[in-house]
């Protein structure tokens, strides 16, 4: 079935049928609202059809001084305009009819509504031309504007396939009386359907309002149709907390009118009128599909039980729309009616709270939107949380009309098919969407059930992660410990908006971690094997697809054959079945979504970098746990959850959002061996300098390109019309022009990314980055596009065929639409020759073709030659002095012409999907070229983050760990905070410090004192952020900085709870801290700030002494240690593994005695003996009688509680300034008495010389 053009008008079946009325079942009973005091139109009998809320107008006051002249049937057929006084404004129409019994004329309004007039009482205009319509004005609040874009008028009356019959027959049998002559048509009825009459109604659409949202409680109730009692039908409401508990007000529904002095009341007091008696299925005797109650085991919430007894009283629309929801209650269904998108009952209430879409008049809760405007709602409600059930179409009113008469069906609805899911985690087009560079990740996770009996044991996960809007999908199957370490940074890093989980299979301890380490994602539980496939019945699902794959990108690899990634994960047994379960999981998730096979034939294949079973060593990423990830805010800042201020937006100058996404990918993990470290600084160093302007110029390049990643994705998705894209959709949107504007896009983005690569390549020519050398040969990294993309270019012009929105191919580009052409010519030819003939035949040459009306090839005679004419000729017609004749020759060569000439057509239209076919055969080629510019695009991104920090940046020296036994190293001098920047610290500018851990002759662990506030947890963060800088192959804020590379970071700092998951702010320190003792190395980085400060002052003390201990004898890895426990620099003052240090400040006295405390913010030698808590509290305001107090408790303590401080004063690291000065002049006078004595010089070398004259340069600086 051809697509509808988005301006083809189909003729309705019955172009009566309204669509309030399709959901309303008539009923006999009376209604309270009075009768209309508009004019009935004449002829008309009382409607057994329910009222539709957008059928009525205010009615147009007469004129106060009405013209006497009367009007007949001439007027038919003319433009007027009417004056509405109700409305102060002008409304445009058309004369259709004229009832010569009632002397009134029936006028259809531009916007399709139709009214009986007397054109003697009204005040009117008689109009020549079209002129711009004013919309009628509502009798109620003002929408939005973005409620007024929804309220479109339709262009023609017959443009809307949203009514399929008039459902609002009366139950019992009635019979039509009189039928008004106005109207023009009336609907057909079966034989069969003789017991149920339809009152005829004017033409209109969507109620007679033209698509014009009419708000609940505006307009004129009155005007509404009757039953053939008198009564007015009654619609049945629902409570809106049926999907989730909402409580929906609107400012239709706020805005409550009295109309005809009649209190409509708010929406929720209407819809839920009849609830009780209507509805009662849904409370308290509320079953699933198969009749389980809520608390039975198997019971399933996404499915509804209709009793026969509702269903009965259905009409054929109701039971439609009742038969997907009752299958689908979890979601939001978009339920397609012509041109619109409409929500009923329980949904029409969510479509009001999220969507501000306006209620219709009437007391069944009901809104929509039209065609256009689906991207946008469908994507606001699922980033809102939703599921977005899409119902569309699949056949026309015709079509329906075709069915019933070649099947006898008594059918009397269109077809509709559920075409689309979408959610969180499926969203692949939209607004939001496209402004957001961050993936939206869907994530299934399942655990093997065999470690749950055993808590001891290792867990195993398989997990697979997927980029739906890129076809990116991430396998992965690994050992985890208790505390879920690998699955939490994992979910860290990703942050997956939807989550895919076996029900109740997955240990309590992974639901923690699922809950802790995730932002309010949609969770989808999976019945275990029926729908969370195993991995045996995941490849059989893969293979059955790949299989039936009859692209010739599946057949390179043979027919059904997985790809590399699958297939590895297939022949690794046992360490690869979970991973394809996860992997089962999705794929049935996204089959639901009709997705599966869109993702599988163009997927992006990828291992989880941390997947399988080998130690830290053979990896070539650093790892960054979820508390790394968090304490150093790398992509989330702790004050709102947004990037700002932190190490992804200090680094990202990145132009393209695929390069974005590829800096997040390269923060999370940085590298860790040595030789590819070295290559990217080759790289990011070989963008600056000289060659910085040629990576500007590529940058500005890159900068006009869409989301290519994400365009050609779609792309691939649309060679095959699945979805909404199906044939059979019936859309009126053009979505074909759509599609052909973005392959024209890709087509573009493609050749802008090769060219400007090519260009750069040239002009780095000389560098001797390896990397870059390779990313830009073409051939190599960069794919060898040209001769592909001119035969796109030489085949069709790119800019005739955007604006055009169709292709015409160039001959020899498409070999059916070259034949197609040919048999055209070929019958123009043979009609050509023919007339030649013709002539010779009657002797002149003046005989030709003419066209008359639809007429071709018609042979004009002159009139002279009449008695030559051959007896086959057939005259047609005549003009004075000629006559014009078909002959059986041209008659034949006219059909074959007709029938080329549709071939021609149809092979246009497929021409576009044989064109994106040819365009996916190369679809390696392309992602590949996209890879190529993400990486281009992030290498100079890190090339200019050194222009925007503050102080020095240098080349980190990246040492190479040969020696086993050799000390790792991290030694930084001068560094600066690689995130804080001066404008951020308000006054003064930031303090850069020296500082050395590891190495030869230094200790591998600082531990940490001073003042609170001054600086310690932003030191332990600043030196954090440099090694992961470093290990990026970016420069580093600092005059020089040496490091061996580190295997992983640990950071245990600030103080957080974590409720939900039942971890207190003391546990989750702890646990934290477990994972660090358990997992570090010699070639971690350990950062713990103010360990053991949850609890008692003993017992945190002696905890972070243990922990310390641990740290300094047993792993032996590099660290820092920050504690206000000063016992700690008491026991470790003579260790030569710990280096004692603490940030300086200046001590005076303040206001009443309470000391005060300047900040200096240098890392200095030695422990500082006290933490000047009472300054911060002097900072924060407290009263000076509380702070005085505090101080003098504080003395208190220290007399009792810090003995030890006095007992070892002589001995305290921390002296003043002269005692230092007596201690440095001390050594080196008895240096000196040993060099000048006999005794044994042994003791003296160059290294105590050294440290004394370091001592006394410090000293020299201090004073």
């Amino acid at each position: 079935m051809s697509r509808r053009r988005s301006n083809g008008a189909s003729p309705l079946v019955n172009p009566q049928r309204q669509i309030t009325s399709f959901f309303a079942k008539a009923t006999s009973s009376p209604s309270p609202i009075p009768k209309s005091k508009s004019k009935p139109s004449p002829g008309s009998s009382p409607s057994s059809t329910t009222p539709s809320p957008l059928q009525s107008k205010p009615k147009p006051d007469p004129d106060p001084n009405p013209k006497k002249s009367l009007y007949g049937q001439e007027v038919v057929g003319k433009r007027i305009k009417v004056y509405w006084a109700s409305d102060r404004a002008w409304y445009e129409g058309c004369v259709k009819l004229f009832n010569k019994e009632s002397g009134k004329h029936l006028l259809q309004y531009d916007d399709g509504d139709e009214e009986t007039l007397d054109l003697a009482t009204e005040k009117i205009e008689w109009i020549q031309e079209t002129v711009q319509t004013f919309k009628r004005l509502r009798r109620g609040p003002l929408p939005t504007p973005e409620a007024e874009e929804e309220e479109e008028v339709k262009e023609d009356s017959d443009d809307d396939d949203s009514g399929d019959e008039d459902w609002g027959k009366s139950v019992e049998k009635e019979l039509v009386e009189e039928e008004d002559e106005v109207m023009e048509l009336e609907e057909e009825q079966d034989d069969d359907d003789d017991d149920e009459g339809l009152q005829p109604k004017p033409k209109g659409r969507r109620g007679g309002s033209g698509g014009k949202r009419k708000l609940s409680g505006g307009g004129n109730l009155g005007s509404a149709k009757k039953t053939k009692t008198g009564g007015h039908v009654a619609t049945n409401g629902l409570k809106p907390n049926l999907i989730q508990p909402t409580t929906t007000t609107t400012n239709a529904a706020e805005s409550t009118k009295a109309v005809n002095g009649i209190n409509i009341g708010d929406a929720s007091e209407r819809f839920s009128k009849r609830e009780a008696d209507k509805f009662r299925f849904l409370g308290e005797k509320r079953r699933d599909a198969k009749k389980r109650q809520p608390g039975d085991a198997n019971y399933d919430p996404r499915t509804l039980y209709l009793p026969p007894d509702f269903l009965k009283n259905l009409s054929g629309g109701q039971r439609q729309w009742w038969e997907f929801k009752s299958k689908h209650m979890d979601k939001v269904l978009f339920f397609k009616m012509g041109k619109f998108y409409e929500l009923f009952e329980m949904d029409a209430h969510i479509g009001a709270k999220e969507l501000d879409l306006q209620y219709m008049k009437g007391e069944q809760p009901h809104c929509g939107f039209p065609e256009k405007n689906f991207s946008m709602h469908a994507e606001k409600l699922a980033r809102k949380g939703y599921r977005v059930l899409v119902i569309e179409q699949t056949e026309t009113p015709e079509q329906m009309e075709l069915r019933r008469k070649e099947g006898g069906s008594k059918d009397k609805v269109v077809k509709r098919e559920v075409c689309a899911v979408v959610t969180k985690g499926t969203l692949t087009e939209g607004e939001m969407l496209s402004a957001n560079p961050d993936a939206s990740y869907l994530m299934a996770v399942t655990e093997t059930s065999q470690n749950l009996a055993n808590q001891n044991g290792e867990r195993i996960f398989g997990v697979c992660v997927v980029d739906v809007a890129t076809s990116r999908v991430i396998l992965g199957q690994f050992a985890d410990d208790l505390e879920c370490s690998a699955l939490s940074c994992l979910l860290s890093e990703l942050r997956p908006v939807e989550l895919v989980k076996p029900a109740e299979l997955l240990s309590p301890e992974t639901e923690k971690v699922l809950l802790r380490h995730t932002r309010s994602p949609l969770v989808n539980e999976l019945v275990p094997l029926l729908e969370f496939w195993d991995a045996e019945r995941t490849v059989c699902e893969v293979k059955s697809i790949y299989s039936c794959a009859d692209d010739s990108h599946m057949e390179e690899h043979g027919l059904g054959c997985m790809p590399d990634v699958l297939s590895e994960l297939v022949g690794a047994g046992e360490d690869g079945i979970c991973a394809l379960s996860a992997l089962g999981g999705v794929l049935f998730y996204l089959k639901q979504a009709f997705l599966e096979e869109t993702l599988l034939r163009f997927a992006k294949f990828e291992l989880l970098p941390s997947s399988g079973f080998g130690g830290i060593i053979s990896k070539p990423y650093m790892v960054l746990d979820a508390a790394a990830l968090e304490n150093l805010e790398i992509f989330e800042n702790s004050r709102n959850g947004d990037s700002s201020g932190t190490m992804y937006a200090q680094l990202n100058h990145c132009v393209t959002a695929f390069g974005k996404r590829l800096l997040k990918t390269w923060l999370a993990r940085p590298l860790y061996h040595v030789e590819l470290i070295k290559e990217r600084q080759d790289a990011v160093s070989s963008l600056q300098g000289i060659n910085l302007p040629h990576a500007l110029e590529f940058r500005k390049a890159m900068a006009r390109l869409p989301d290519m990643e994400r365009l050609l994705a779609r792309v691939f998705a649309s060679s095959k019309a699945t979805g909404r894209n199906a044939n059979k959709v019936v859309l009126y949107e053009d979505a074909a022009k759509k599609q052909l504007q973005e392959f024209i896009t890709a087509l573009r983005g493609c050749e802008l990314m090769a060219a400007t690569s090519c260009s750069l390549g040239v002009n780095l020519g000389n560098v001797e980055s390896r990397q870059l050398h390779h990313l830009l040969t073409p051939g190599k990294g960069l794919p060898n596009v040209n001769s592909v993309l001119k035969h796109f270019k030489d085949g069709f012009d790119w800019v005739e065929a955007n604006s055009s929105g169709r292709i015409i191919p160039h001959e020899g580009v498409d070999t059916e639409y070259d034949a197609a052409c040919g048999k055209v010519k070929e019958i123009e030819s043979h009609l050509t020759k023919y007339l030649n003939e013709q002539r010779e035949l009657l002797g002149d040459k003046s005989i030709t073709y003419v066209t008359i009306g639809k007429e071709a090839y018609l042979l004009e005679v002159p009139e002279s030659l009449r008695e030559s004419i051959p007896q086959d000729y057939e005259l047609r017609s005549s003009k004075k002095g000629f006559f014009r004749y078909w002959t059986p020759n041209i008659k034949k060569s006219l059909t074959e012409l007709s029938q080329a000439e549709s071939d021609r057509e149809s092979s246009l239209k497929s021409i576009l999907q044989r064109l994106i076919g040819q365009f996916c055969e190369h679809h390696i080629k392309w992602r590949q070229l996209v890879s190529v510019t993400a990486e281009l695009d992030v290498l100079i991104s890190l090339a200019i983050a050194s222009d925007y920090s503050e102080g020095p940046t240098c080349r980190p020296v990246i040492m190479s760990s040969s020696d086993t036994d050799e000390v790792p190293l991290l030694s930084a001098n001068s560094l600066g905070h690689p995130v804080l920047r001066s404008d951020s610290l308000g006054k003064g500018t930031f303090v850069p410090n020296d500082i050395t851990l590891g190495g030869s002759g230094h200790a591998s662990f600082v531990l940490l004192t001073g003042p609170n506030m001054g600086g310690k947890s932003t030191l332990l963060r600043q030196v954090c952020l440099a090694v992961i800088l470093a290990q990026l192959g970016a420069d580093v804020p600092a005059e020089s900085f040496e490091l061996s590379p580190v295997d992983r970071i640990f950071v245990r700092m600030g103080a957080k709870d974590h409720i939900m998951v039942g971890q207190s702010t003391f546990l989750t320190e702890l646990s934290e801290t477990a994972t660090m003792l358990s997992s570090a190395t010699r070639n971690s980085l350990v950062a713990l700030d103010e360990l053991g400060r949850g609890t008692s002052t003993s017992d945190g003390q002696a905890i972070a002494e243990s922990v310390l201990e641990h740290f300094v004898h047993k792993v032996h890895c590099r660290g820092m240690f920050s504690t206000h426990y000063h016992r700690l620099a008491v026991d470790y003052q003579n260790n030569s593994q710990v280096s004692l240090c603490h940030m300086a400040c200046h001590v005076g006295n303040g206001d009443a005695g309470v000391e005060e405390v300047t900040f200096l913010y240098r890392l200095t030698p030695g422990a500082c003996p006290k933490s000047y808590g009472v300054n911060i509290a002097r900072l924060a305001g407290l009263p000076i009688s509380v702070l005085q107090k505090a101080a003098a408790k504080s003395r208190e303590f220290e007399a009792a509680y810090g003995k030890h401080l006095k007992q070892s004063e002589d001995s305290f690291p921390f002296q003043s300034p002269v005692n230092k000065m007596v201690e440095c002049i001390q050594k080196v006078t008895n240096i000196v008495a040993k060099l000048t004595s006999h005794e044994s010089t042994e003791g003296i070398n160059i290294d105590s010389l050294t440290e004394v004259w370091h001592k006394a340069r410090l000293l020299e600086q201090q004073s």
